[in-house]
């Protein structure tokens, strides 16, 4: 029989995270610090107003684009929160995550041959979804004695003439790490003088400890070279809700709003209620969250320090990224170990790219009780190697 699968979908790897989070579901008494997602319950008055959307049969499909009460709600936030200024009638559309947003921009974007540069490591879906656009995925070594920051001159060793867009994510996932200000205008100068765009992924906007976030976009001369990608999984702990938003130059929305319009239709609809309600009253429960996640935090890198697992402070998202260089083992042997002999679950580097090599993501999205009780067994093993 002929093959029935493609050759670009075969080849792409399964996300190095559902491994270990296949063999957790199999085992008992197991604390998993592996998955990134909050904690916290939606918010009540949240939840409320989705269910309220579903006892008034608000079932029905909205625009393609998102509901129009939502799409101002949305620009409205920007500018309040990030300085942003977007039509919401013309250059925003809600989207099933920020996940589809990345899918989208690729497949709107991009040519057979065009290079995406990605830094890594980084969210798992960046390079997969540059191969299925017949994008090219060029990576970018994020380092550690840098904080893992992106520095203009790191994108200039990777420029030619087929690069067409850098994906920028921060706060990042797995490393914690933020781009300042002075950070971005560095990149942005690179950006405008070799007309690239930029997929700024800002779903951990809200999740910055010391310093508020700023957008990319913000910056002189980057809106209309910008994606702007952002959601309300993260700061709202809506995971389970699948929505997200992208706002940017309106003939990008136009085509990315094609695609999404043939492939998925809307978003779903009581969601998109809720998520209004989320933006008009949920600074309040953001806040209270983002406190909770920055005790976590603090408790991990004194936990790390007393134990001497080098680790370098994260300012955003709620992960941490600690080197086990020293321990003579790779990052999947000493996760695998680690899950083995204590029952600790825990996510190899490797798992966002090959840089991450020796390192571990650490989730701190659970109750300080969790973090103390895997902590404690975390120690224990450290203390056997």
């Amino acid at each position: 029989m002929r093959d029935p699968l493609g050759k670009k979908v075969k080849e792409i790897e399964p996300s190095g995270i559902r491994k270990f989070f296949d063999i957790v579901s199999e085992m008992e008494d197991v604390i998993s610090l592996g998955v990134g997602e909050p904690d916290f319950d939606t918010p009540w008055h949240i939840r409320d107003e989705g269910i309220y959307a579903l006892e008034k049969g608000k079932t029905f499909y909205t625009s393609n684009s998102g509901l129009k009460e939502l799409r101002i709600e949305i620009c409205r936030y920007l500018k309040r929160r990030f300085g942003l200024e977007y039509d919401p009638l013309t250059e925003t559309l809600v989207t099933v995550g920020g996940s589809e947003g990345i899918d989208l921009a690729l497949r709107a974007m991009l040519d057979p041959g065009d290079e995406v540069l990605i830094p890594q490591p980084s969210y798992v879906s960046y390079l997969p979804c540059t191969v299925l656009a017949d994008g090219v995925p060029v990576t970018i070594e994020l380092k550690e004695e840098n904080q893992f920051r992106l520095t203009a001159e790191e994108i200039l060793q990777k420029i030619t003439g087929r690069t067409k867009i850098l994906v920028l994510p921060f706060p990042n996932n797995p490393t914690g790490a933020v781009m300042r200000r002075e950070d971005l205008e560095a990149v942005a100068r690179v950006v405008k003088e070799h007309d690239l765009y930029v997929i700024s992924d800002e779903i951990y906007s809200e999740l910055t400890y010391g310093e508020q976030h700023v957008s990319m976009a913000s910056l002189p001369g980057m809106k209309e070279r910008t994606l702007t990608i952002n959601g309300f999984s993260k700061s709202y702990a809506m995971t389970g809700w699948r929505l997200g938003y992208i706002c940017g130059p309106q003939e990008i929305i136009e085509q990315m709003t094609k695609i999404h319009q043939y492939a998925i239709m809307c978003a779903p609809t009581n969601s998109q209620y809720a998520a209004v309600q989320a933006l008009k009253n949920g600074d309040r429960d953001v806040a209270a969250m983002r406190e909770a996640y920055n005790q976590r935090r603090r408790y991990l890198m004194y936990a790390f320090g007393e134990m001497g697992l080098p680790c370098f402070e994260p300012f955003g998202a709620f992960y941490v990224f600690p080197s086990v260089k020293k321990f003579g083992m790779t990052s999947e042997e000493f996760a695998t170990r680690l899950l083995e002999e204590e029952h600790v679950a825990v996510v190899p580097g490797t798992a966002f790219g090959a840089c991450g090599e020796g390192f571990l993501r650490i989730s701190y999205a659970y109750s300080l009780e969790a973090l103390k009780e895997a902590l404690g067994r975390l120690e224990n093993f450290v203390k056997k190697l």
